[in-house]
């Protein structure tokens, strides 16, 4: 897998310099800052379930003070190049996925963040979108917690497999996009959720899984950007050549480190990002008039959703066997 990671951080780099030229030198000069954010970001977006955006996409809005839009398109476009190697990685080394939430989630999930990208995400103040973006992480914490403590039982495989599970895929996949499309995460989270609390698949399964479908949706948000709604110029442009090298090699070391990390190493990862989030939202984000009492409506509903998949009990792992079929499906 290491071999693997410097081929593509090469390829990158390599590919960066040459196109990109004295602009991408200059760029990394001016815009540092997202540099260093990206460090950290890329190793998240890799390894863990929320996507490299669940790092720039606040640091951006809330920290850099960069606008909504702007920062929303830098998720997507960085997200291309660093979840894109994470993923090259995770297929060339075979690591554990679930590839039916791919092959049934993934058709969906295009829809519905090419729909959002054009005639939601426009029509949305900045405000909420951070807001949404910040419920949304929550939302994976407590479902994080609920998992734990109500169905701590796994398996590395949807157990049971019928219509019922394929339309849940599909609908998981949709909603996933839809949100995706405002601040370029959120498909990772939602198939996370019904993956892990619904379906009752181990979080190391889960995790690489959930990054080659974002990678899927990232790429499609991005297209979108760049071919149909043709926004991605100025500013963004220099923000994302200061990230593309960092991605390149922080992304797939991210996944790679996702491999050797136990399944409570990465929960307790999430803890803290999401902690982190949270926090950052109440001090920093202006919540004027029900705003406030729409975000904590939206924690709520999220939270019993989450309940409500965890005591779900046709999914439970039996002591020998509905382990017929593997990941592989």
């Amino acid at each position: 897998m290491l071999r693997t990671n410097l081929a593509l951080g090469v390829i990158v780099f390599v590919c960066w310099l040459v196109f990109g030229g004295e602009r991408a030198l200059d760029a990394i000069a001016t815009n540092w800052r997202v540099s260093l954010t990206m460090v950290f970001g890329s190793l998240v977006g890799g390894g863990t379930s929320e996507g490299g955006g669940a790092v720039g996409f606040p640091v951006l809005t809330k920290v850099l003070a960069v606008p909504a839009d702007e920062a929303r398109l830098f998720s997507f476009a960085i997200q291309s190049v660093g979840m894109g190697c994470a993923s090259i990685s995770i297929v060339r080394n075979r690591v554990a996925v679930e590839w039916r939430a791919i092959r049934f989630g993934a058709p969906a999930a295009i829809v519905g963040v090419f729909l959002s990208s054009i005639f939601v995400a426009p029509n949305l103040p900045g405000g909420t979108v951070r807001l949404l973006f910040t419920a949304i992480l929550v939302g994976l914490g407590l479902a994080l917690w609920v998992s734990r403590r109500f169905a701590p039982d796994r398996r590395d495989w949807i157990g049971r497999f019928g219509r019922g599970e394929l339309f849940a895929l599909v609908g998981a996949g949709l909603l996933g996009g839809l949100l995706s499309g405002l601040a370029a995460v959120g498909e990772n989270t939602i198939m996370f959720v019904l993956l892990v609390l619904g379906f009752r698949v181990c979080e190391r399964v889960v995790t690489p899984t959930t990054v080659v479908l974002l990678t899927i949706v990232t790429w499609t948000g991005f297209l979108t950007h760049l071919l149909v709604m043709g926004d991605f110029r100025g500013p963004v442009v220099d923000m994302w050549l200061a990230a593309v090298p960092i991605v390149a090699i922080g992304a797939p070391t991210g996944a790679l480190l996702c491999t050797r990390l136990s399944r409570d190493a990465i929960v307790r990862i999430l803890y803290v990002l999401i902690a982190v989030e949270f926090i950052s939202t109440v001090l920093l984000v202006p919540m004027p008039g029900g705003l406030g009492v729409v975000f904590g409506i939206a924690i709520l509903a999220f939270s019993l959703i989450c309940v409500r998949l965890a005591t779900w009990r046709r999914y439970r792992v039996p002591d020998a066997g509905l382990a017929a079929v593997g990941a592989s499906g």
